[in-house]
């Protein structure tokens, strides 16, 4: 045994450094950061798409501005890695585009539905006819939703599928002979063509941007799925703005589906005084509003099992 004190002290050290390192890596596994916490709906995420939208024009189906909105809807969607499907028809001699994405393969987690048409009304009948319309709130505000969704939305791909759609042709109905809903009513009359799953249920948001919010049971909604969505959006701190009473029957994108057998709801702020004329711009939208509707639908969604 070599008994060199020197040889010793720098055994010794040796030791003691080789544990510190030891104390110094468990000390920082223990000081890691917790995993991200997930991703939660960002009303003012969903305000900047809102602007984007009215930042191109006036969305009206045919015209340039429809096509770069559809075109930024395909492009945002593929990059949150949603599959997508491009619906063309023609209607009234006027291209008409549906965009329809999803995730998921179905299943025992059944098949859902949100939509929101993105076309603009180009006529402010209720002010100005010879005027069009920006749509903030009509158009552009459900589709705000729409797409922050498809970013914040926890889903479960194995077991479920969830299905975005973006309806064009909705909101020129009583002009130069145009119905109202053409873009949701081709979606529906031809679902499963190109392999759509059956659905379970289907959420429509519609003009739910506004500032002074007030989101009332629809009355050719589903009873029981409307009581569940504004259940969620009370337990949420919400009832205040989505409020559990009876207001108006709308004929709006979600009757197609309503006629297919499909339980659906129609998420509408109706009480909005700027409908239809050229005051419908961003300054009347809000990201509270976005919020609380993106939230309920969030909560709701990832609650499915």
């Amino acid at each position: 045994m070599n008994k060199n004190p020197i040889f010793r002290l720098t055994a010794r050290r040796k030791r003691l450094a080789a544990a510190f390192a030891l104390f110094a890596l468990l000390l920082a596994a223990c000081r890691a950061p917790a995993p991200t916490a997930p991703e939660t709906f960002s009303g003012e995420r969903a305000y900047t798409w809102v602007t984007r939208q009215c930042d191109l024009g006036y969305r009206i189906t045919g015209t340039e501005a429809n096509r770069k909105a559809g075109d930024m809807i395909v492009e945002e969607l593929r990059a949150q890695g949603w599959e997508i499907y491009e619906q063309t028809f023609t209607y009234l001699e006027t291209p008409v585009r549906n965009i329809l994405a999803w995730k998921g393969t179905g299943g025992e987690g059944g098949v859902i539905l949100v939509g929101a048409h993105y076309d603009t009304r180009r006529s402010a009948d209720q002010e100005n006819p010879s005027l069009p319309v920006m749509g903030a709130n009509d158009g552009a505000s459900g589709v705000a939703v729409l797409l922050e969704l498809a970013r914040s939305l926890s889903w479960d791909t194995k077991t479920r599928r969830i299905y975005l759609a973006f309806f064009d042709a909705e909101d020129n109905g009583r002009l130069d002979g145009w119905d109202w809903i053409v873009g949701s009513s081709y979606m529906a009359q031809h679902w499963g063509e190109a392999g759509e799953s059956s659905l379970e249920a289907m959420i429509l948001v519609d003009m739910i941007g506004d500032a002074d919010q007030q989101v009332y049971y629809e009355r050719n909604s589903d009873p029981g799925l409307s009581q569940t969505l504004w259940n969620i959006a009370g337990q949420l701190g919400y009832s205040d703005r989505i409020i559990p009473e009876y207001r108006y029957a709308m004929l709006d994108d979600h009757i197609p589906f309503v006629q297919m057998g499909v339980s659906a709801v129609d998420m509408i702020d109706f009480d909005y005084p700027y409908w239809h004329t050229t005051q419908d711009t961003p300054d009347k939208v809000s990201a509270e509003s976005l919020e609380a509707i993106g939230r309920t639908l969030e909560v709701w969604l990832e609650s499915l099992k």
